[in-house]
């Protein structure tokens, strides 16, 4: 089955004039998908985790994360600074992984993952898109395709939220609708949501744009034009609704923003978990400050740490409320790091292999997929890509990963660009 959709256009004007005439600064929110909601739900090939996770959590580690003193810990001349541990799963992590390796029977561990670039832009673009950069065409974050697929997660709330980064055109070739709302300090929440005039000024305000745009949108009556009258359209939406309290932490006891650990990470982590709560169906959190070239074990005590602590509160805090089955939270970086400790008491960027982390969702506790070599060199067993990697993350949530979309350009084009979900990692 192909999918196509309608070219896109004037998304840069009608955005700053938005701004500018309107008083609006949040320009993103959701829409109703344009294909009919769930159609992986009648795949024929459906098989182990496939639609088990309804809502997704993304941790993306800036930077390249060192595989080695983390996910993928070695004895011998290039262990990390401190000692692997052990869990009661049966599988180590990195000596710093204190509080994860107490939730250990919770994830499921990927060793074997290879990426074809060691540059962190390009890196970093395909660990989220599934496809190398490219100048002419944006590719969607995972974010968009789930609501290409399964359409809006609420009603006025946007259906993909970022934190901790900008957007950076996680809707891809998708509807502008489909990008991500960026929550740049979680502690600050949702910014610049109410306009700066009276509502009696917005009102004639929408009403003036509504007149002068109606000629462009009687002349010019493509899906593209549609999109973006509605993106605004929802975008007062969420800008009057009540709903807009699930982006304050204000309620959330001291008690568990202290497990969670009080840095941006940390409550990043803590404001994915309360937003999937509220309705928000896929929540990026992003952590930066892992290009550690230089002194990677004082660095390892602050990010690592900080990874750590978050990562672990997030896994028992869904678990607690019953929420973990239904949400797949992945944990992965662009790349790995070199397994020689270098002049500079670091390691250097190493694609040839690292580890993802996956958990909930259907996935298998306690379990550890493909290996690396004894010294973290190469793979070894089970070679995964990143296509491999982001088409099991779209089965578990149950998309049709096989499923051809055409972009504006008329190019073909899947969730993680024709990569095998791996089954295995599946309860």
């Amino acid at each position: 089955m192909t999918s196509h959709l309608d070219p896109l256009s004037r998304r840069a004007f009608v955005e700053r004039w938005a701004k500018t005439t309107l008083g609006v600064t949040v320009l993103h929110s959701a829409s109703h998908s344009m294909l009919a909601a769930e159609k992986a739900a009648g795949n024929p090939a459906a098989g182990p985790g496939f639609g088990k996770a309804k809502n997704l959590i993304f941790l993306q580690m800036i930077g390249g994360m060192t595989h080695i003193d983390t996910l993928d810990p070695k004895e011998g001349d290039t262990k990390g600074p401190k000692d692997p541990i052990k869990t009661k799963a049966g599988l180590q992590l990195g000596g710093t992984m204190v509080k994860l390796a107490e939730q250990a029977d919770k994830i499921s561990i990927i060793r074997s993952m290879s990426s074809k670039t060691g540059v962190h832009a390009s890196a970093q673009y395909l660990i989220r898109t599934g496809y190398e950069q490219r100048g002419t065409i944006k590719h969607p974050a995972m974010g968009a395709w789930v609501q290409h697929f399964k359409g809006a997660s609420h009603k006025t709330l946007p259906s993909s939220v970022c934190v901790n980064r900008q957007p950076n055109n996680g809707n891809g070739f998708f509807p502008a609708a489909f990008s991500p709302l960026p929550i740049l300090d979680p502690d600050a929440g949702l910014q610049n949501s109410q306009a700066d005039v009276s509502a009696e000024i917005m009102q004639k305000r929408m009403a003036l744009l509504d007149k002068l745009d109606a000629g462009f949108r009687s002349r010019f009556q493509t899906a593209s034009v549609k999109s973006y009258t509605e993106f605004y359209e929802n975008t007062v939406k969420i800008m009057s609704s009540t709903d807009l309290e699930a982006f304050s932490l204000a309620d959330e006891p001291d008690a568990l923003k202290e497990k969670y650990g009080k840095n941006k990470f940390g409550q990043g982590c803590l404001l994915a978990r309360r937003l999937i709560e509220k309705g928000v169906r896929c929540i990026e959190v992003a952590s930066g400050g892992w290009d550690m070239h230089n002194n990677i074990d004082e660095a390892l005590e602050d990010r690592g740490a900080e990874m750590d602590q978050g990562v672990a509160a997030l896994l028992e805090d869904l678990s607690s409320r019953g929420m973990l089955d239904s949400t797949i939270v992945v944990l992965c970086s662009e790349f790995g790091r070199g397994p020689k400790i270098n002049g500079n008491a670091g390691r250097d960027h190493h694609p040839k292999v690292f580890s993802t982390m996956l958990a909930g969702g259907g996935i298998k506790g306690g379990f550890v997929y493909g290996a690396s070599d004894k010294g973290g060199f190469e793979v070894a067993d089970k070679g995964v890509t990143v296509q491999d990697f982001l088409s099991t993350v779209g089965w578990s949530l149950g998309l049709p990963i096989d499923e051809v979309v055409m972009s504006p350009s008329n190019r073909p084009f899947t969730v993680g660009d024709k990569g095998t979900a791996i089954l295995d990692l599946f309860a």
